[in-house]
């Protein structure tokens, strides 16, 4: 018992480590670039890191296969946190990431599946993916994958579901009972130029999800433990799909950056990089120091 409690705590341990070098990786290459959405990827990148690393059914040497989870990232603008995590996890190099935004470069602001492995659709225009992910996850129960049934997660961000194509997927996913897909809403309370919430409110989400009859939960979307427990894969063809409320914050890992509208979009200045840099390399370090 006390073994496999020191080895979860080490799996535990690496996550946190792989997520701030993520941020790490994100912070460099929009700085480089002089564009890019820090704070967007850096509130899901611990989402991303569980996800990639210890959720997905996935084969970085062969991306394409069949009986593959699918991943969707329906706030396109976080695509740095996508290359940051796909490059970690072996799908793309890590000098890809030098040319993210460059002149033909295959890392875009906006994802896109036919120039980077393991980008499995285009998103940007918000409030797509998840229709495009319940077409998937419908598709996939149709086919026969023998006892393996694949599962799709699509991450939205809380401010895209002010878009109504969101709601008319919810109440088509839930009347075709999509057991095997899963959306995880980054809840991290903020948008382009204000709050969510003064923008236009949500309210309760978990409680609408729940009038829509989906399954959901609601979790620290920093909580690597309660992430990986949330996202625990199905394998079934009917039933309820799972809606997960991540709450999290917007730009974490930089204490500046954190719960700031400004730095939806922001590029740092050297000295902001500098100093955002410093904060993550120490967070690694003391991550790596306690494995």
């Amino acid at each position: 018992m006390g073994n496999s409690g020191s080895k979860f705590q080490d799996v535990l341990t690496f996550l946190q480590v792989q997520s701030n070098k993520s941020r790490l990786m994100s912070l460099e290459m929009t700085y480089k670039a002089k564009q890019g959405h820090i704070a967007p990827d850096f509130s899901c990148l611990d989402i991303l890191t569980v996800l990639y690393f210890s959720t997905l059914r996935i084969d970085p040497a062969n991306p394409k296969l069949s009986t593959r989870d699918r991943f969707v990232l329906s706030k396109g603008h976080a695509a740095g946190a996508l290359y940051a995590t796909l490059a970690a996890r072996e799908f793309i190099p890590k000098d890809w990431l030098d040319t993210y935004q460059g002149y033909e470069t295959r890392l875009m602001g906006h994802p896109d599946r036919l120039k980077t492995p393991g980008v499995e659709h285009n998103t940007g225009a918000l409030g797509h993916g998840l229709s495009v992910a319940s077409g998937m996850a419908a598709a996939l129960r149709q086919q026969d994958h023998g006892d393996i049934v694949p599962n799709v997660y699509v991450l939205i961000g809380d401010g895209e579901l002010q878009e109504g194509s969101n709601w008319e997927a919810i109440m088509l996913a839930s009347h075709m009972q999509l057991a095997n897909l899963t959306a995880i809403i980054d809840r991290n309370g903020l948008q382009q130029g204000d709050f969510v919430d003064s923008t236009l409110a949500l309210g309760d989400l978990s409680a609408k999800f729940r009038s829509f009859a989906w399954d959901v939960s609601e979790v620290d979307g920093h909580d690597h433990g309660a992430l990986m427990e949330a996202f625990t894969p199905r394998n079934c063809t009917h039933g309820a799909p799972r809606a997960i409320i991540a709450n999290t914050t917007k730009g974490r890992g930089v204490s500046f950056i954190e719960n700031q509208s400004k730095w939806h979009h922001k590029v740092p200045s050297e000295s902001e990089y500098e100093l955002a840099r410093a904060e993550l390399l120490v967070k690694i370090e003391r991550g790596s120091s306690s494995e």
